[in-house]
């Protein structure tokens, strides 16, 4: 990146609109990429995991993909030339790697195996700029309080854990459910922003 070049906008590699809050809870202003589904051919978006793959190294993989495709993108559709900002969750237990639900009963499911014990939950966020990728890790623990079936089932009829890792959020009603948590809120909700702050700075971000 030539000496002095700034931004003041990114373009931001998700469809969370969690990640869209914390963004703007943080003033940083951003274009959304939407990417197609991983079936319709953009290979960079297969989330399943690789033989003997541990969590760090995936979720650090899978955000360095969103990173390149969206700055392919960028490149492919005359975009504004800006950082494309991307980043990917998951969760750990037991050195087992815990995604979104696939439906009701595997989100039950989830939480039964997440009440009383201790997690991590692992985010990467991946800036790209000019062919220059960076990744930044965030690592944090979260343990909850035992469950019983019926607030479980409560819980999921909400709709609120279907379309995250580990079945939950915690800013959501998930809250109640959480214990300790040692780490970054923010990493646990899908952008750790002091991470991702200091990340953009890297790449000329101003705010």
């Amino acid at each position: 990146m030539p000496a002095g070049l700034q931004h003041s906008r990114v373009h931001l590699a998700s469809r969370s609109p969690r990640r869209r809050e914390l963004l703007a809870q943080i003033g940083v202003g951003f274009d959304t990429i939407v990417f197609r589904d991983a079936h319709r051919g953009d290979r960079e978006l297969d989330e399943t995991p690789l033989p003997d793959e541990d969590a760090l190294a995936y979720v650090e993989r899978i955000a360095y993909n969103k990173a390149s495709l969206g700055w392919r993108i960028v490149n492919w559709r005359g975009l504004l030339l800006q950082p494309v900002l991307a980043a990917d969750t998951t969760i750990e237990l037991a050195g087992e790697l815990i995604g979104k639900p696939r439906d009701v009963d595997d989100a039950e499911h989830i939480l039964q195996r997440l009440s009383g014990q201790t997690h991590r939950v692992l985010t990467a966020v991946a800036v790209g700029f000019d062919g220059r990728i960076e990744v930044i890790r965030s690592i944090s623990e979260v343990r909850f309080r035992a469950l019983d079936a019926g607030e479980i089932a409560r819980y999921v009829a909400t709709g609120e854990p279907m379309d995250k890792a580990g079945a939950y959020g915690i800013q959501g009603r998930a809250a109640m459910f959480i214990e300790h948590l040692a780490g970054s809120y923010t990493g646990v909700m899908g952008l750790p922003l002091c991470e991702t702050a200091q990340l953009l700075k890297r790449f000329g971000y101003r705010d």
